[in-house]
């Protein structure tokens, strides 16, 4: 499981592969260390503990998160998205989810 701790210059509540992000809100990414869409801007921060990894990416370049992907130790992972709705709110949604290896 993930907890705020794991994650340095991110205030995220406990979570993992199989956690609801709803009520997490945006999160800054406030210096991304690589390009992950290969456009020659520094979009995303990769974080590990001893217990997951996680990859937040900012495609939009406006200094938050669009998209997180965790991978848990065990081979559980989850991918999120973070939506802007029409009526103003914001929310994060499951995208993906699943074990690597197919088991």
């Amino acid at each position: 499981m993930v907890t705020s701790g794991d994650l340095p210059g991110l205030d995220l509540p406990n979570l993992d592969a199989h956690s609801e992000l709803g009520g997490l809100g945006a999160v800054e990414l406030q210096h991304p260390t690589q390009d992950l869409d290969g456009d020659g801007l520094l979009d995303t921060v990769t974080t590990s503990s001893d217990s997951a990894m996680q990859v937040w990416t900012d495609l939009d370049h406006d200094g938050y998160a669009d998209h997180v992907t965790v991978v848990d130790t065990g081979g559980d992972f989850a991918a999120w998205e973070f939506h802007h709705n029409p009526d103003g709110t914001t929310e994060w949604v499951r995208m993906d989810t699943g074990r690597l290896g197919g088991k």
